[in-house]
This record gives C-alpha cells, sequence and structure tokens, in this order.
C-alpha cells in the first residue's frame, strides 16, 4: 500500500532526526550519563559491603541524590536530566524506524519500554535537581501495594516479577554471549580488548542485580507484603544475608562498575545507524 504524501513526509522528516548530528550527540551523551550513575551506584554498593555500611541508597534515586551533593551539582543534574530524556526518545524513535519485518511488535514493544524506562528516570533526576527525593524503593513499593490491592494482584505482582527476573537473565546471557558487541563498533587493540571485558562483567553483574529484583517482587507477591518489594537497593542489601554475602555485593558493585564505564565507551562507539 503506497504510502500518502503527508506520511511520506513525516516519515522522511523522522529520518533526518534520527540521523541529525545534536539528536545522535544527545544520545551518546544519555549513555554516557547512565554510565555515571551506573559507577556511582556501583560506588554505593561496594561501600555497602564495607564494615560500616552506608546510608545512601544503591540503587538510581541514591545515586542521583549524591550527585547532587557534589560541586556544580545542580548543573550536572539537569544536563543527566536531558541526556537520559534524549536517549529515551532517541530508542522509541529508532524502535519505531528500525522495525524488522517479522517480528515488528515484539521489536516496536521492547523499544517503548526501554524508551519509557529512561524517561521515568530522567524524570526522576529531574525531581532531585529540584530539590525532592530519589525514593527508588518508596516508589517501588507504593506501585507494588497498588497492585497487590488490584484485582488479581498477586498474579500482576509475580508476572512483574517474572518480567524484571526475565530481563536480569537476558542481560546476563548478553554479557556471558558478549551480545553487546552488536551495539558498538569495538576498537582494535587493548582498547577493543578493555571495552569486552567491561561488558562482560557490566552486563552480568546488571543480570544479578535485576534477578535479586524480581526475586524480592516475587516474594512480596507470595507474602502479600509490599514492604519486601524494595526495589533495586533492597535487592543489593539482601545479598549480604548470603553466604559470603559481603564479598558478593562488592563484586556485583564493581561489575555495576565496569558496566557504568562501559556506559561511557558505548557513548563514544555506539551504533546509531
Amino acid at each position: 500500500m503506497p504510502q500518502t504524501p503527508s506520511r511520506s513526509s513525516a516519515r522522511h522528516a523522522t529520518h533526518r532526526l534520527r540521523n541529525s548530528r545534536v539528536w545522535r550527540g544527545l544520545a551518546r551523551t544519555g549513555f554516557a550519563v547512565n554510565g555515571l550513575l551506573h559507577i556511582l551506584i556501583g560506588a554505593i554498593a561496594i561501600q555497602l559491603a564495607l564494615p560500616g555500611g552506608s546510608d545512601a541508597d544503591a540503587d538510581q534515586g541514591g545515586a542521583l541524590e549524591s550527585l547532587a551533593a557534589t560541586p556544580f551539582g545542580g548543573v550536572l543534574l539537569w544536563v543527566v536530566t536531558a541526556g537520559l530524556a534524549a536517549l529515551g526518545l532517541w530508542l522509541i524513535v529508532d524502535g519505531i524506524i528500525d522495525r524488522p519485518e517479522d517480528g515488528a511488535t515484539q521489536h516496536v514493544a521492547v523499544a517503548f519500554a526501554k524508551g519509557l524506562a529512561y524517561l521515568a528516570l530522567s524524570a526522576t533526576a529531574a525531581r532531585v535537581a529540584l530539590g525532592g527525593r530519589g525514593d527508588s524503593s518508596g516508589d517501588a513499593q507504593s506501585v507494588t501495594a497498588a497492585l497487590l490491592e488490584a484485582p488479581a494482584g498477586v498474579v500482576l505482582v509475580i508476572l512483574a516479577g517474572l518480567i524484571v527476573l526475565g530481563i536480569g537473565v537476558y542481560f546476563g546471557v548478553k554479557g556471558a554471549t558478549q551480545g553487546f558487541r552488536d551495539d558498538v563498533d569495538t576498537p582494535g587493540g587493548g582498547a577493543g580488548k578493555a571495552v569486552i571485558a567491561l561488558g562482560i562483567g557490566g552486563y552480568l553483574a546488571k543480570g544479578v542485580a535485576l534477578g535479586a529484583v524480581g526475586v524480592l517482587l516475587g516474594s512480596a507477591a507470595i507474602a502479600s507484603d509490599s514492604a519486601r518489594s524494595t526495589g533495586l537497593d533492597g535487592a543489593l542489601r539482601s545479598l549480604l544475608e548470603l553466604p559470603f554475602g559481603g564479598w558478593l555485593l562488592g563484586a556485583v558493585g564493581a561489575g555495576l562498575i565496569a558496566y557504568g564505564v562501559y556506559g561511557f565507551a558505548r557513548a563514544r562507539y555506539a551504533r546509531l545507524d
């Protein structure tokens, strides 16, 4: 079915926007600021694993509040807000334009889910920049409580837990199989080996962290207790309850830092075509 002139013009304009230098620059900025947040989360996780622990939340909200406490934190938070918003919009537009002939619906759905996640994180960054709190754990508990009160709420929360667990498995497999190499133009030599090593460690660590979040969601559903759904911070803290939990949490924290550094590498070498 031929496209109408208006649809053709709109599609052409969308392609031009997606391929513009400014738009791509904003997307790369988004990868970099996402990397920065993961470095901060990883650093907080390592502090939690050490004697004395830390009062900061080991999640995006805690990372944003830590960033706000630095010199020029307000300016940095607005850079983070803009970068994450641009990345979220870019992922949505990219998913619509580059959808394959087979599995188009699934491709667009995944792109929208990723894009909306970054837009939500951008909104949280803006809230912190305006003086609010980035209470991710509280948000997770509120959403879980609302779902549990809905009809078939337990089923919905279990489903949400399985989805998050599945995403964690996806990250782990992507790290183990080096599937992330499809996302970047890996440089040669030692730099390329470093990018690959960071990607493997980073994706595996993020997979473990998200898997723990999914398990806690399932636990909250089974116990009908929204307090058990504590988001990423609670999931990382729960690792301390396992044998050698401090070492495990420290390793995951180091892996999240690796994922953050990989985010900076992706900002430089990402395939945006």
